[in-house]
């Protein structure tokens, strides 16, 4: 039987939370919202950590902390639609 990877997560708990938690522990003082579901989220993150950054930048940082809930067939986020990084 194959699984469609579209919605399907073994994930247990608040992936919005998860989201937050990672990114609050990696990137210096930086505050995380995230919103979506059904894989598909919408970040926004502040940091003093990007000032001086590009966008490419900014953006890899986000991604390297939530790397973790987007490997594998059944990770629970699928895509970020939308990221912002800002500047406080």
């Amino acid at each position: 039987m194959s699984h469609h990877p579209n919605h399907r997560t073994d994930f247990q708990g608040d992936v919005l939370a998860a989201i937050r938690e990672a990114v609050e522990s990696s990137i210096q003082d930086a505050r995380c919202t995230a919103s979506g579901r059904a894989g598909h989220f919408t970040i926004e993150v502040v940091s003093p950590a990007f000032e001086g950054l590009n966008t490419l930048a900014r953006h890899r940082l986000v991604f390297t902390a939530i790397s973790h809930l987007m490997k594998g067939e059944l990770a629970p986020v699928h895509a970020v639609d939308s990221l912002k990084t800002l500047v406080p």
